[in-house]
């Protein structure tokens, strides 16, 4: 991957904050409709941590960094909230002319008392300080992903669109992701295509839908059963038998 071939420009989202348009993917970073805080906030974090049992310390990933926006909001929520005693984000990204135009982004004021880990991560990738971690695995995510050497507790899934990134989104790319999760993982992600679900489903992961406040629904996966409303799959696929999940074949 290129370290960087895309304009950008900004766009304001529908709660206010700046999200950006990528010109080589032809797609916003976030939902201009749900708000790129709200989303992040509504659609990973709030679920994801309501979901995950009590550990001292958990791992994050991240998928992909972007502009941050899920990884500044972890810590936003966990500076507010009782939490784990060490939280570690990895998150892989190919484009390092991003992260180091971060400093510099127009980031909502939530993010204001975050300033210095912001400047820290877009000049060096990473930060740490004792309770928090954040680390940049610059590259390809399906290169990086099969580097991370220890249990993930949650996934936010989070890249350009299966249109748009379907490598990020296949079979065989949740196979990888199935590998490197603990057994509580839950995995949230803003997508509800059948593909990508069918993708979850065939690598062994139970699928909910989430609990939405003022966004569009997406997915929420687990390995244990949740309290919340089940997808059935089987179904879905009595009903449709040409459902399928994407397969890396189709676009190598």
């Amino acid at each position: 991957m290129p370290q960087s071939s895309d304009k950008k420009r900004p766009v304001r989202t529908a709660d206010g904050s700046v999200t950006l348009y990528s010109e080589r993917f032809d797609e916003c970073y976030h939902s201009t409709r749900d708000g790129a805080l709200r989303e992040s906030l509504q659609k990973h974090i709030l679920p994801a941590f309501s979901l995950l049992p009590p550990k001292e310390e958990i791992t994050i990933l991240d998928v992909c960094f972007g502009l941050g926006y899920n990884s500044w909001t972890t810590l936003h929520y966990l500076r507010k909230h009782s939490s784990p005693e060490k939280v570690t984000i990895l998150s892989p990204e190919f484009d390092r002319e991003l992260v180091a135009s971060l400093q510099n982004f127009d980031y909502p004021s939530e993010f204001e008392p975050l300033r210095p880990i912001i400047e820290a991560v877009s000049r060096e990738g990473v930060y740490e300080e004792e309770r928090f971690r954040i680390e940049i695995l610059f590259g390809d995510a399906r290169e990086r992903i099969p580097e991370i050497d220890r249990p993930v507790d949650i996934v936010y899934q989070d890249p350009f669109s299966p249109k748009k990134n379907p490598l990020l989104w296949t079979r065989e790319y949740f196979a990888e992701l199935r590998r490197i999760v603990s057994d509580d993982v839950i995995v949230t992600t803003y997508s509800s295509a059948t593909p990508v679900r069918m993708g979850l489903y065939e690598n062994g992961f139970l699928l909910y839908e989430p609990p939405s406040e003022g966004v569009r629904s997406g997915t929420v996966a687990s390995l244990r059963p949740l309290d919340l409303k089940p997808i059935d799959m089987e179904l879905k696929k009595q009903r449709n038998p040409a459902a399928a999940s994407m397969r890396d074949a189709d676009f190598l």
